[in-house]
């Protein structure tokens, strides 16, 4: 009989797994004035609008992109958003996932052109991860991935879909579980999201600054035992308690029904100061200098801030990504992670975190290296 190893031990020599570097990309039209005014005028209650305005400049928010174009014109390779979301005809989900279908594989395609992957690496590529909330078509982006790099037809593919936000931390999770049973692997991990296609013709004013955060996005990342970039080190979930209610996502006739509450950002801030600390692990908040949290909202962040008790500046990189993109769904998290990469130093610890559905906060501990 083998003697028992308790799995601690056996984790303890695992192979260690690296994000070895990320790529990041979004359309090229900025639509989040285009927005604004849009909204405003949908909005026709007198006394919701001054309201909305002022929301909109307190969002922490300058632009956020969209694969719809906000200008008149519309050729083969633009839609005109003025004319895809026209008042009292909002396109149904047939329309939104065609639109998707033929525009999030080019996205996909300029974002992996960036990360500009040699000719050794992509002949080493063994997975292909894709993390989606936002649309779905079979067969699907991984294939287009596959012939986009020419990559071998026989490498494993996965789609991670309809996790919200936190699916690119789940996607690193899996790209870690799959490194550490196979040391030679080497993982594509794609995160792309068209949130703008899901805008809904409402009067609820909660709903409609929902939308005032979204934009649409794509990350590519490689995962590897190579000792480059950001070493994985733990994962944790947090699921807080009675609060499953506060964000849905549900494929309805008219495109993809979010709802979002405005109490997410209290519930996160209280969460985090009971389980900050499960959180952090054997670390202090003091060890951590690269925090990479996934920017859901200004009030989000401010919610963690105030949870975990940090310095005004600590999500920095955070507010940054907001303030120039929005919220991306499943790939925000990623550009903040390429832009704390760009100037880490070797040793930096630092934590990522996502929120989402359920309502959940996925966690990531990773050191610089």
């Amino acid at each position: 009989m083998l003697p028992f190893v308790h799995p601690k031990v056996i984790g303890a020599f695992l192979t260690q797994t690296y994000i070895n570097r990320i790529a990041t990309a979004v359309p090229q039209d900025d639509v989040h004035e285009a927005f604004v005014a849009f909204a405003d005028q949908m909005l026709e209650d007198p006394r919701v609008q001054p309201v909305f305005r002022r929301m909109a400049a307190r969002s922490g928010i300058r632009r956020r992109f969209s694969v719809l174009t906000p200008n008149a014109t519309s050729t083969e390779f633009t839609v005109n958003a003025h004319e895809f979301y026209t008042r009292g005809s909002f396109p149904d989900t047939a329309k939104r996932m065609q639109i998707f279908e033929r525009f999030a594989p080019r996205l996909a395609q300029r974002t992996l052109d960036k990360l500009m992957l040699s000719d050794d690496e992509r002949r080493g590529i063994t997975h292909v991860l894709v993390t989606s909330c936002t649309g779905l078509y079979a067969p699907g982006l991984d294939f287009d991935i596959l012939d986009h790099l020419g990559l071998d037809t026989s490498i494993e593919r996965t789609m991670i879909g309809f996790m919200g936000c936190y699916a690119a931390i789940s996607g690193l999770k899996q790209a870690r579980h799959i490194v550490r049973s196979e040391p030679d692997a080497k993982v594509l991990l794609v995160n792309l999201e068209l949130c703008t296609l899901h805008l809904q013709e409402t009067q609820d004013l909660e709903q409609v600054l929902s939308f005032l955060v979204f934009g649409d996005g794509c990350a590519a990342s490689l995962i590897s035992a190579q000792p480059k970039g950001f070493a994985m080190d733990s994962f944790r979930s947090v699921l807080i308690p009675e609060t499953r209610d506060l964000i849905t996502w549900k494929i309805r006739g008219v495109g993809f029904d979010m709802l979002l509450s405005g109490k997410v950002p209290g519930e996160i801030g209280k969460a985090l100061a009971v389980s900050g600390g499960e959180i952090l692990g054997k670390h202090s908040k003091e060890d951590i200098s690269l925090w990479g949290v996934h920017p859901g909202g200004k009030s989000v962040l401010d919610a963690v801030e105030r949870g975990l008790g940090l310095a005004e500046d600590a999500l920095a990189a955070s507010r940054q990504t907001l303030e120039c993109f929005g919220n991306m769904s499943s790939a925000t998290v990623m550009f903040v992670l390429e832009r704390l990469m760009q100037g880490a130093q070797s040793g930096e610890k630092g934590c990522a975190m996502s929120f989402g559905p359920g309502l959940t906060a996925e966690t990531m501990l990773f050191h610089a290296v």
